[in-house]
């Protein structure tokens, strides 16, 4: 079944931790590969620092049930700075998770609620103010 997700990683002091997912790995559950987000993106130019702050993916399918789990364990060097951003095609925004003692936890939004809708990992997460 096709169903599209993006999943966005910041966190920083992290290229080498998350290295190894910009590369394929037939051993992980999905195929796609998380590219860099640098300040290059931004300038439009190749110049600039070499450090990285973000990295994004998409899935098209539900492959990545074991993404969070993952990141969860990596070795963060900044794990107070990690935040991950997570949208299924029926979310009306994107949820977040941080890290608190260790495990990544979503981190409660204004004016939203989750609801499991059966046909998805982290649920819907809809507006509650949308008009």
């Amino acid at each position: 079944m096709s169903r599209f997700t993006e999943v966005i990683v910041l966190a920083k002091e992290a290229e080498q931790v998350m290295e190894p997912l910009t590369l394929p790995d037939p051993q992980r559950g999905w195929h796609q590969c998380f590219g860099r987000v640098d300040e290059n993106q931004f300038y439009g130019t190749n110049f600039g620092s070499s450090e990285c702050y973000a990295w994004v993916i998409q899935f098209q399918r539900q492959t990545w049930a074991g993404l969070l789990p993952l990141l969860e364990s990596l070795p963060w060097p900044r794990p107070e700075s990690v935040q991950v951003l997570v949208r299924d095609e029926e979310d009306d925004c994107f949820g977040l998770w941080m890290l608190y003692d260790g495990k990544l936890a979503e981190v409660p939004l204004p004016r939203t609620d989750r609801y499991n809708n059966g046909r998805t990992i982290t649920g819907v997460l809809s507006r509650t103010d949308r008009v």
